[in-house]
């Protein structure tokens, strides 16, 4: 019998104009018993360039404000424009790919308390001096007067309807006006019966469409439903809250930052407790925002810092500062997902990474591939006390370190003394209570 076996030369397998054999790789791990330390060495390295190129800030926007800069509002037609206001009434449009200014007005007689674009991309301002004006920044010129206005109460906050042309705007009370009367009385009011303080947030829900959530200077959380006209529930918390957001990808959760340091999550439909209680501020949470995945939460805060939150995590991911940066009052993240933007009592506009390490130009494929790799890695040994130790380090300011370990010994000492209070007493008489529910005074329905 004869047998024909197929064989190839070596040069098959090469490279052409190479004289290089391939060698063929054994995945057997008891060939290769170093596998592991050598991972585990690339992904010490991983992590330490990862802090080494971690360079967050970009550059602020020219010429920026004269006085500080107290709200945002997003063009949601665009990924490049967005507007801002400051204490002295001007309300500027920019350009994010270039930082430059591109459409500028004297909205208002004193600060610009909030904004929002409406469905044809013109710009809703709301301030002090009692007055709501409607700019239409592409179609005219920077001295054009406002194209429509409303007269009412010291309004405080102002949000607009996905689709309908509405917007609510908070003062003593939540009032929605009709875009297309630009005068008269509104078209709805809003209120807790008992309630008569000052509401300092407003948000209108994005998904869920009917309803508005809104916070008071009388420390309570309000929900109302425009389809029976009247106020959910109200939540009264220890502290004031300063801001509302929504969760674009989950509609029913939403994010308030408090006078307490901390920003607290909450479902709608269980206002019992908190989702997650985010610690890390050492003064009060003035702005807060959620990523356009929903995953990510971006904060600014008196302590004259920007803090950067997985929603999942109560710890923040990433703190940045500058040394001229002053407290930080607004706080915006870019409709691409990679960018956020912060305004600060020093009049400034400032562009941050979102990720810091993190680079936009173009790559090769062997660098997505590098890059992919270390990330893995890092995912993979993310747990090791020495990577983990790297990758959570942050260098802060003096005072903030400082006033972090004040605020540290405070709350063992609060912890201390309601356990020797328990300890003490019959048992069942003091309960011990949840930390996502400490925060909550009393609810009404």
């Amino acid at each position: 019998m004869k047998i024909k076996a197929l064989s190839r030369s070596g040069a098959s397998a090469q490279a052409p104009g190479a004289n290089v054999a391939k060698l063929t790789r054994n995945l057997d791990p008891n060939q290769h018993p170093f596998e592991r330390a050598r991972e585990y060495t690339r992904a010490l390295n991983a992590t330490k360039l990862e802090r080494m190129f971690a360079k967050p800030f970009l550059g602020d926007f020219a010429p920026g404000h004269v006085d500080g800069v107290y709200s945002f509002a997003k063009d949601p037609g665009s990924l490049e424009h967005f507007a801002s206001g400051s204490g002295d009434g001007i309300v500027k449009m920019w350009n994010m790919t270039s930082r430059e200014e591109k459409w500028q007005s004297q909205a208002h007689q004193n600060i610009v308390k909030d904004m929002c674009w409406t469905r044809d991309r013109k710009l809703l301002t709301c301030g002090s001096d009692q007055k709501v004006n409607l700019f239409d920044p592409y179609n005219t010129t920077s001295k054009s007067p406002p194209v429509a206005t409303w007269h009412g109460g010291a309004f405080t906050s102002l949000s607009h309807h996905r689709n309908l042309p509405s917007f609510a705007v908070a003062s003593d009370k939540v009032s929605i006006y009709d875009i297309s009367r630009t005068s008269g009385a509104p078209t709805q009011t809003l209120q807790w019966p008992s309630a008569i303080d000052t509401i300092s947030a407003l948000a209108w829900n994005q998904s869920e469409t009917s309803i508005i959530a809104s916070a008071a200077t009388d420390r309570a959380v309000i929900l109302y439903d425009l389809r029976t006209n009247s106020p959910l529930h109200r939540t009264v918390l220890h502290l004031a809250s300063n801001s509302i957001a929504w969760n674009p990808m989950e509609p029913f959760n939403f994010a308030i930052g408090n006078e307490d340091h901390n920003i607290y999550g909450f479902d709608m439909r269980n206002m019992k407790r908190a989702l997650n209680v985010y610690k890390g501020h050492v003064a009060a949470v003035m702005s807060v925002e959620f990523s356009p995945t929903g995953e990510k939460l971006v904060s600014g805060s008196y302590d004259r810092t920007v803090r950067l939150w997985d929603r999942q995590k109560g710890h923040s991911e990433d703190i940045y500062h500058t040394k001229r940066m002053q407290r930080v009052f607004s706080v915006a993240w870019s409709a691409d997902n990679n960018y956020v933007l912060s305004g600060s009592d020093d009049g400034n506009v400032r562009l941050w990474r979102a990720k810091a390490s993190s680079r936009q130009g173009v790559k090769t494929a062997a660098l997505r591939q590098k890059l992919d790799y270390n990330d893995a890695l890092k995912e993979r040994y993310k747990h090791m006390p020495e990577i983990r130790r790297i990758a959570r380090h942050r260098h802060v300011p003096k005072v903030i370190k400082k006033a972090g370990e004040i605020k540290t010994e405070e709350l063992k000492a609060i912890k201390r003394k309601e356990e020797n209070e328990r300890r003490h007493s019959k048992k069942g008489e003091v309960r011990r209570q949840a930390e996502r529910e400490k925060m909550i005074l009393a609810r009404e329905q």
